[in-house]
């Protein structure tokens, strides 16, 4: 199935924003470009779509043999269409982003949901009842950033968030900064906001409220106050943190990603912060980014780096350690766990064209296998910054499988509490 937006663009598709996606730092030009090679701070970095900060992946590198893999005549979707697979009957809804604007994919429809031009990093709230997700603002902005006041075009963020029939858009937060006192205006960055489960908190990782003070990290946001807690994780700085993503179910933990570096390539880590003894510790070593957490809190999709690309994996969460590849293509990224369990999607690039695939699990954890892997969008040039997130309503969930019996410490057995067996 073909969506197409209902929404009329003066002079064609809508500007997207004027720096990169997935650059906190404001070094990578703007513009659509896949790869931007930079020098800034010492570090030969690329930065790729959604590859994050300072990962020093390549996945696009041409394939062994020459030549992009399905490259040729792959001509993208205009700017308001993007076309379904007519296999890809997918339940409840994903939410991802094309040309700035946010759309919704339920089954084999799709429409879009904003039309700004300006929107990425969608994230539903547990319940369903809201997306959240980062808008894009200019204006010109004075600042003395290299010693002298100068002007500036500033790209700024706006927390934001939707209902999924798109009414009651609110804006949450702005990154606009000003000096007290002065005339002088800067911003500090707002990037990849993801709802706990009471729907109270967001994690978010920012340089604000002061982005003189502070490099882009992991911190609380309050829906109620507004007010941004920043959790004063270690980092490797100025490289920061990425990629939050809360525990559904079970302990409440909160993985992200430490940016780090091994000469000039990027090393990005998983990490996981546990709320109640406000400790942190490793995941995994070098070479993973963007977790998505199993719907039982047991297992961890997550993108796996190299110096030949990108791929899907799952980890397991007590030993951070791969228990199955979900591609091996180099050109795989950003996953995100069906709330049902038996699918993972995830971003794929092919010919320079990035769009939405998905990964059908058999079997049970940690003994899946890949049943089968299918189209959900094709040739529809998604935006590979923003990950998509998926809701599944409750009515429409598989019942939860009973957990095995536990033997107690006479010898008998007795159930496992729900949640209780993930560390």
């Amino acid at each position: 199935m073909i969506g197409r937006s209902s929404a009329s663009r003066a002079g064609g598709a809508a500007r997207g924003p004027a720096r990169g996606s997935r650059d906190p730092y404001g070094l990578v030009p703007g513009g659509s470009s896949p790869a931007a090679l930079l020098s800034a701070i010492g570090l030969a970095v690329v930065a790729v779509l959604t590859l994050g900060l300072f990962t020093g992946q390549l996945p696009f590198l041409p394939v062994p043999g020459g030549g992009d893999a399905g490259a040729g005549d792959r001509t993208p979707a205009p700017s308001n269409v993007v076309i379904v697979d007519p296999k890809a009957n997918v339940p409840g809804s994903l939410v991802y982003v094309k040309q700035g604007n946010l759309w919704l994919q339920s089954g084999t429809n799709v429409r879009q949901l904003t039309d700004s031009g300006h929107d990425s990093m969608p994230s539903w709230s547990l319940d369903g009842t809201w997306i959240y997700f980062i808008e894009t603002r200019t204006e010109r902005g004075l600042f003395p950033l290299t010693g002298s006041p100068a002007w500036y075009d500033l790209t700024y963020p706006v927390l934001s968030r939707i209902h999924p029939d798109g009414s009651a858009r609110q804006e949450l937060a702005s990154g606009r900064y000003s000096v007290k006192g002065s005339k002088y205006s800067w911003f500090y960055w707002i990037r990849q906001p993801v709802p706990d489960r009471t729907g109270e908190t967001l994690a978010l990782v920012s340089d604000g409220p002061d982005p003189t003070k502070s490099d882009v990290v992991l911190q609380l946001f309050d829906i109620a106050t507004g007010r941004m807690t920043n959790l004063g994780l270690p980092e490797s700085a100025p490289l920061g943190h990425q990629d939050p993503a809360w525990r559904p179910t079970g302990r409440t933990q909160l993985l992200y990603v430490l940016n780090g570096r091994d000469g000039a390539r990027g090393a990005p880590s998983i990490w996981r912060w546990d709320p109640t003894t406000k400790k942190a510790s490793a995941l995994t070593g070098p070479g993973y980014m963007a977790p998505a957490w199993s719907p039982d809190g047991m297992y961890v999709a997550a993108t796996k780096t190299n110096s030949l690309g990108t791929d899907v994996v799952v980890l397991d969460l007590k030993t951070g350690t791969e228990l199955l590849r979900l591609t091996n293509d180099g050109r795989s990224w950003g996953p995100v766990w069906s709330p049902a369990g038996d699918a993972i999607a995830y971003l794929h690039i092919e010919g320079g064209i990035v769009d939405l695939k998905l990964a059908r699990l058999k079997g049970a954890g940690p003994d899946w296998t890949v049943d089968e892997t299918i189209d959900l969008t094709r040739l529809s040039g998604l935006d590979g910054g923003s990950r998509p997130s998926w809701y599944i309503p409750p009515d429409q969930l598989p019942a939860p499988t009973p957990a095995p019996p536990t033997v107690s410490p006479s010898g008998g057995e007795g159930a496992a509490p729900a949640g209780s067996a993930a560390p």
